[in-house]
Order: C-alpha cells, then sequence, then structure tokens
C-alpha cells in the first residue's frame, strides 16, 4: 500500500488514478500531521509527501519518520530551486518528482524503488570489503556487524560501488545505474546521496569506505575502518 499525502485533493486524485491503474493499493492524507499519523498506523510500503503542506511540512514528516522508520519517501516539489530536493534527500527521501509530472514517470519510479527496497531482485551474495559488509537480498548493511540504516538509494548506490571496488564510476554513470536511463537527475541531487552516505558509514567508524578520483569519479575504499 501507497500513502499519498498533499494538501491539493486534484493532485491527491492524479497519483491515486495512476497508481490504482498500475494495481497499487492508496491511502490518502490531506496534511503533514494525518501524513505521519497514517504512516506509524498503517505502515505504508511507501510514501510519496508533497513537500508544502499544511499542519507538518513534508520535510518535517520525513524528519520525523526516519527517527525509527527507513519506508522508502518520494517528495513531490512545485519549487523549481533544487533547495528544497537537496534538503529532502540529505533527510533520507529516496527520490522526488517535480510538479507538474507526467503520471506514467511517477508510477515508473515508484515500480523502480518498491523493486529495490522489497528485493525483487535476484538473490546474491553479502558482498565484503574490510570492516563492511553489504547483504542486497536483505536491504543490510553492517560495519563491524553494526548496522547501519539506509535508504533504498542510498543501499543500490553503495551495492554498484562494493560490486567491483576497483572500479571508478562517474556520476553519470551512476546516475544511470540507479535511475535508469533517459532520467535527468543533477550532479547535486547525486552529491547529496554520496554525502549521506559517506556519513552514515563514517559515523558507524568507517571513514574511508568511498573514495573521489579527482576528475573521473568515484570508487569504494579500502573500508579499513578509520
Amino acid at each position: 500500500m501507497i500513502l499519498v499525502a498533499d494538501d491539493d485533493a486534484q493532485i491527491r486524485d492524479i497519483v491515486r488514478i495512476g497508481l490504482s491503474q498500475a494495481g497499487y493499493g492508496v491511502a490518502e492524507a490531506g496534511d503533514g500531521r494525518m501524513a505521519l499519523e497514517l504512516a506509524q498506523s498503517l505502515r505504508p510500503d511507501l510514501l510519496i509527501l508533497d513537500i508544502g503542506m499544511p499542519e507538518m511540512d513534508g520535510l518535517e514528516v520525513c524528519r520525523t519518520l526516519r527517527k525509527t522508520s527507513d519506508v522508502p519517501i518520494m517528495f513531490l516539489t512545485a519549487h523549481a530551486d533544487e533547495v528544497d530536493r537537496i534538503v529532502g534527500l540529505e533527510l533520507g527521501a529516496d527520490d522526488y518528482v517535480s510538479k507538474p509530472f507526467s503520471p506514467r514517470e511517477l508510477v515508473a519510479r515508484v515500480r523502480a524503488i518498491l523493486k529495490r527496497s522489497q528485493g525483487e531482485v535476484a538473490v546474491q551474495d553479502v558482498l565484503r570489503r574490510g570492516v563492511l559488509s553489504v547483504d542486497p537480498a536483505r536491504h543490510q548493511c553492517l560495519v563491524r556487524d553494526v548496522a547501519v540504516t539506509l535508504t533504498s538509494r542510498e543501499m543500490d548506490l553503495l551495492e554498484r560501488l562494493i560490486a567491483r571496488p576497483d572500479h571508478v564510476m562517474s556520476r553519470p554513470q551512476l546516475v544511470d545505474a540507479i535511475y535508469g536511463t533517459n532520467v535527468h537527475v543533477s550532479d547535486r541531487t547525486m552529491d547529496s546521496h554520496l554525502r549521506n552516505l559517506r556519513s552514515k558509514l563514517a559515523t558507524a567508524g568507517c571513514s574511508d569506505a568511498i573514495e573521489t578520483v579527482h576528475g573521473v569519479g568515484i570508487r569504494m575504499g579500502a573500508c579499513r575502518g578509520v
């Protein structure tokens, strides 16, 4: 089930119809406080949150949920500026869609997020690098056996890097690998995912997990746990 939160009833209708036609069950909330209450009680598979909502905005809903939940979150934003999008990603959102949006694109992004978060992929072995281990099938990341909570985007990014630890990937290659081709995602968005991932791994005791090769791209570090 997908929870859609937006104070614009017309937007909710558009999203609900698109998701329902794709076979998803949908619950709705008209403000941020209701969205938070429903998210905590219904435990949806994914949240679609408008940023600018009354009572509690989408960013605050995301911030509150991330204290106890790793449920996938997609933001809807009417802002042309990327600031809200970057803030949302730094708070732990998995994706965003700008208004006006294509219902078909939104459904495609929902499918991609759910596919990753629900493990609808072939079973893979646990990937290891130094003190770091990643279990794609279980959506699990460990640093010295201590769990690190990652969003689906962060996990997907980490999987791509640790699967080929000595290979340098450019930002465009990372975008294509994570979002798919023909999807425009800015460098700032990818930088935000990388910054969040680095920060979480460093807090867990692995500050050398991701290396920047200047002028080329990103690769997996030694993960010695320094």
